[in-house]
């Protein structure tokens, strides 16, 4: 009698631009590790993404911040997510884009505020609720 042994996860790659939910995953944590926590700032620790940097040009940094991040918003209305769900992660989204426009404290406002985080938080309750994880062993 032959043993077998359960196969391990495959390893989703975030590009790889499956539909289903768990390469849905992969893609949203990928592009929110980008934007809020790419990079760390020497001396105090703190991480920082392209979304807070960009931002720093006047208008069309907030403007290409605030494409990048509809994406999520997409990605998250092909999932089937409520439109209560859909406007909470707009809300976030339009609200980092405003203040952010803000010369000086809009910059600061992007670091501290992280619109994408708080979005991929709501995609990952709705993934977690509706498309968990079933790892095998």
């Amino acid at each position: 009698m032959e043993i077998q042994r359960p196969r391990p996860m495959p390893r989703i790659n975030p590009l790889s631009g499956g539909r289903d939910p768990q390469a849905v995953r992969a893609r949203v944590e990928a592009l929110e590790h980008l934007l809020e926590r790419a990079f760390t700032v020497p001396g105090i620790n703190r991480p920082i993404g392209l979304d807070a940097i960009i931002g720093l040009v006047p208008v069309a940094g907030d403007l290409v911040a605030a494409a990048m991040g509809s994406y999520l918003i997409w990605e998250a209305r092909n999932l089937g997510m409520s439109r209560w769900q859909l406007a909470r992660m707009a809300g976030n989204l339009a609200l980092d884009t405003t203040v952010g426009a803000v010369p000086v404290a809009g910059d600061l406002f992007d670091w501290l505020f992280r619109s994408n985080t708080r979005n991929l938080r709501i995609i990952r309750r709705h993934l977690d609720k509706h498309h968990p994880i079933i790892e095998q062993r």
